[in-house]
């Protein structure tokens, strides 16, 4: 009898929830767009409080921090391999912002060549500064491995991955 009322209290004001944004949908419409999205990030916390609550209240929410704990274990152990490859993303990533190629290839007629530093194609093989050829090589082969297009990675990243190489051994 205490859980039915509870689920119709439940009801009742989800009802109440969306009568009143339908309500007020108009004037949201109006805003400007600014205001809209302030007023939508607010709403998403109200809304991500008030799951919380009811999940609360209703002894749920158990299964709700299993998954959280679920997250965090999948992330402590994966750190690692995302700190090993930090900086290469990090240096795909920067190049990726400012203007690169936006389909995933790279420049026809071989524009990409005479923009990389000999820092950025450290960057991108996760190199240190004085790598020998050896090491430069060892970094190529593991990185194109991993990341080329005919292993289901992506052109960009090759291209990148071997212009890195190319200016770091200079013939």
């Amino acid at each position: 009898m205490v859980e039915a009322f509870g689920e119709s209290v439940i009801r009742i004001v989800m009802l109440l929830v969306a009568l009143v944004a339908i309500l007020m949908l108009p004037g949201f419409m109006k805003a400007p767009a600014e205001l809209r999205s302030k007023r939508l990030k607010q709403l998403a916390w109200a809304a991500a409080a008030l799951i919380f609550i009811v999940l609360m209240l209703s002894g749920k929410l158990s299964g709700l921090l299993a998954l959280f704990g679920v997250i965090f274990a999948f992330l402590l152990r994966s750190m690692p391999l995302i700190l090993r490859y930090a900086p290469q993303l990090h240096s795909i990533w920067r190049r990726f912002k400012s203007g690169s190629p936006q389909d995933g290839k790279s420049a026809p007629g071989g524009a990409r060549k005479a923009s990389m530093t000999k820092a950025e194609a450290l960057g991108v093989l996760g190199l240190r500064p004085g790598a020998t050829e050896e090491e430069i090589i060892q970094a190529h082969r593991k990185l194109i491995s991993r990341f080329h297009p005919d292993r289901g990675g992506s052109d960009y990243l090759a291209a990148q991955i071997n212009q890195a190489k190319k200016t770091l051994l200079v013939r």
